[in-house]
């Protein structure tokens, strides 16, 4: 028997919780999903028969490899802070808990400072191994490769460097249990043989390339070559970037139209990267950020002594932007008199200086946008009905975020792997109930806010962590449904997830009625305090309403 003991899991079954108002389950913040072990069963059997054994072994291998990622990431979250082999069996415990296979440590020597590694451990009631033989009798080599990818996902990530287990006996060749042996990968005389399961598939991977290479010879003669800038296939975005791009070839004013933020500079930087003129400048103008006195040299320049402090004549934006295009953004903010120079320039083709007398001639393809209602603004006398006429030839609609939440995923995944890249930080992406509070947000400021709300969780997340809901909505997390969890007895029971929640057995009485003390229910809501605080005791004191010294004082009494 081993001599080493499990901690209490009971900080893990805490983590596991079913939510029966939105048919939720959670690990942490990772989705989970309760199937048949005979479902899984089936499907490694479809995988076997359709593509191999090899490569069925490779796919099922990496698929457990990602699970064991990010196990790994909550026994960092969960024991982080304590002893180093009660944290390292986080992951043994929670592939028990997940239902995988009984787990009995056998020997484990484990050294972060020297990545010195050596794990050996026995598997009961191996569900990978039932199935196997169930389905194909008893074989003469092990197959429980999920269970093995997820070992070594699992302790790779925990130890920093590739940890690789081998499946030394497999009760699915007649042995009485599973035996596992996990050290790192260069102290495997094949390991190079070992390492091709969990690269990516050679067969398999040249598929996927060619579908994917297929998939973007598509797209590309569906949508000519779509600007790497716009991410999004919702059918109202779609449709939206389908006129953009009829209209890039020709020289046709387009007016965007949209709520603020969903990114009508990228549409008009689209247009002009496809058109013939992306060659020539684009030269983008905000309407609303100048002061009136300033809008019309701004726009049509100015001659030395024009006014007082014009010192020098200056080109003004429209002839910047000569051979190329000109963006004027918030359009609907121009004065009158400016309206009526700009009217001119788009029926002529020409514009005078401010304080000179000569026309000159500009060949400038304009784009504008607005947020405001220029049907409106022209019944209230706040914008010409004769430019409104001239710039409404070609509007295009951008569609607010909140309206084409498929596109969040995609918008997401891009928007991090910049901001990483910007900020030289590596995350390992946004968990699964980010990803689900990202898509039930309303997002008033659309595609601008959600970059604002990704840069903050790049930036407050763990380096190579992942991106939790508290790390995107800062002082605002939305608050869970009730949910339940597992007891001690295993069992579901019923309890309010979250601060406010109504909840059906009154607080006191449930923690009488659980039969623990005052002691310990004080130490238990202190650790929890510093778990959700991530360790930091000045925020867990704040959650408890205590002052630092005093929540030094308790966790020392409790110790």
């Amino acid at each position: 028997m081993s001599s080493i003991r499990y901690p209490e899991d009971s900080d893990l079954r805490r983590l596991l919780r079913f939510s029966s108002e939105d048919s939720l389950i959670w690990l942490g913040e990772h989705r989970m999903v309760l199937l048949h072990a005979g479902a899984l069963a089936e499907l490694r059997k479809e995988l076997i028969e359709s593509v191999g054994m090899e490569q069925a072994r490779r796919i099922l291998t990496r698929m457990g490899f990602a699970s064991g990622l990010r196990d790994a990431e909550l026994a960092r979250k969960v024991r982080g802070a304590g002893d180093l082999v009660d944290a390292f069996v986080v992951g043994p415990q929670l592939h028990m808990l997940e239902g995988s296979v009984q787990v009995e440590p056998v020997r484990l020597e484990v050294n972060r400072g020297s990545k010195q590694f050596y794990g050996e451990f026995l598997w009961h009631h191996s569900w990978e191994a039932e199935a196997h033989v169930q389905t194909f009798g008893e074989v003469d080599h092990p197959v429980c490769w999920m269970q093995i990818g997820y070992a070594s996902g699992y302790t790779t990530a925990f130890m920093g460097e590739f940890i690789l287990f081998k499946e030394m006996e497999c009760s699915a060749t007649g042995a009485p249990h599973c035996r596992i042996i996990g050290r790192p990968v260069d102290e495997w005389p094949d390991a190079d043989a070992l390492r091709t399961y969990f690269e990516a598939d050679s067969i398999v991977g040249r598929l996927l390339e060619l579908h994917e290479e297929m998939e973007a010879m598509r797209r590309s003669i569906a949508c000519r070559n779509k600007s790497p800038s716009l991410i999004g296939n919702c059918a109202t975005f779609l449709h939206a970037y389908d006129l953009a791009v009829k209209a890039a070839p020709t020289s046709v004013t387009v007016l965007l139209l949209g709520e603020t933020g969903v990114g009508k500079e990228r549409f008009a930087r689209a247009l002009h990267d496809l058109s013939p003129r992306h060659t020539a400048p684009f030269v983008a103008v905000n309407c609303a950020a100048l002061p009136d006195e300033l809008i019309e040299s701004e726009l049509f320049g100015v001659e030395r002594g024009a006014f007082t402090g014009a010192h020098a004549s200056r080109a003004g934006k429209f002839e910047r932007a000569d051979g190329g295009t000109l963006f004027l953004d918030e359009l609907g903010e121009l004065p009158l008199s400016a309206q009526a120079k700009l009217l001119r320039v788009l029926q002529e083709g020409e514009i005078e200086r401010l304080g000179d007398e000569r026309s000159r001639k500009v060949n400038v393809r304009l784009v504008a946008a607005t947020n405001v209602n220029l049907q409106e603004a022209v019944a209230a006398g706040r914008f010409r009905r004769d430019l409104f006429y001239r710039l409404n030839v070609y509007p295009i609609t951008i569609p607010p975020l909140r309206e084409r939440v498929a596109d969040i995923p995609p918008l997401v995944e891009a928007m991090v792997a910049r901001f990483c890249t910007l900020h030289d930080k590596r995350v390992a992406g946004v968990t699964d109930k980010a990803m689900r509070a990202l898509k039930s947000h309303s997002w008033p400021g659309n595609v601008r806010e959600l970059e604002n709300v990704i840069e903050r969780g790049v930036i407050l997340a763990p380096h190579n962590g992942w991106i939790e809901v508290e790390h995107l909505f800062v002082g605002a997390v939305p608050q869970e449904s009730a949910h339940a969890s597992l007891g001690e007895d295993g069992l579901v029971a019923s309890k309010p997830a979250a601060a406010g929640a109504p909840a059906d057995t009154d607080l006191p009485d449930a923690v009488l009625d659980s039969g623990m003390s005052l002691d310990s229910l004080e130490n238990e809501l202190l650790q929890r305090a510093v778990q959700r605080a991530n360790g930091n005791l000045s925020a867990a004191a704040r959650l408890l309403g205590l002052t630092r010294p005093q929540l030094n004082y308790r966790l020392k009494k409790n110790t």
